[in-house]
């Protein structure tokens, strides 16, 4: 039986000496205080600087109204940055729970409360994982169309590991209470 080879995994044998696969992940990208663009320019600059891992997209800026939030949060600005990395799933997870720190996200007993930076692993290749600190592919993904439309704009044949194609996901969530901001545009620096 032929096996038909996983196109976000490459022998990375000739680029870094050792056998460490290149895995294609999302990461959604979100910020409701403060200066809500500059944050998420900051976030799509530190994940490009961050070392075994390249930016292959980054996507249209979304303005959302926000999700089972506080009454009283501000819209978010969402995005989604997709990255081709030789780094470990809980690599990545530290990695992004860095880079919210350096923009002084904090975190509180109120869920979804409004923050400065968020940053999401959506998919990191094909991994699967519940472990209370890395769950991926992310529950809550297939449900979000601030996920989904951005994540669409950069790849319309991606596939949610385990919940189908992104294009159906997002048919079935709609796009209700998301604007695209053609005026804002986020870039790798």
């Amino acid at each position: 039986m032929t096996e038909t080879p996983n196109p976000h995994i490459i022998n990375a044998d000739t680029l870094t000496g050792e056998m460490r696969p290149i895995r294609r992940a999302v990461l959604a990208v979100g910020s409701n205080l403060g200066e809500r663009m500059a944050m998420l320019q900051g976030a799509v600059n530190a994940i490009a600087d961050t070392p075994d891992v390249w930016v292959t997209g980054v996507s249209p800026v979304y303005e959302t109204e926000p999700v089972d939030s506080p009454e009283d949060a501000r819209n978010y600005l969402n995005a989604v940055v997709l990255i081709d990395t030789t780094l470990a799933a809980n690599r990545l997870m530290d990695r992004a729970l860095a880079i919210e720190d350096a923009f002084e996200r904090e975190r509180s007993d109120v869920p979804n409360a409004p923050r400065t930076l968020d940053v999401d692993l959506i998919v990191v290749g094909d991994r699967r994982s519940d472990e209370p600190h890395l769950r991926l592919p992310h529950p809550r993904a297939a449900e979000r169309a601030f996920v989904l439309k951005p994540w669409f704009d950069l790849e319309p044949d991606a596939a949610l590991p385990g919940r189908g194609p992104i294009a159906d996901l997002l048919a079935e969530t709609g796009l209700d209470g998301i604007t695209l901001r053609e005026d804002l545009t986020l870039a790798v620096e």
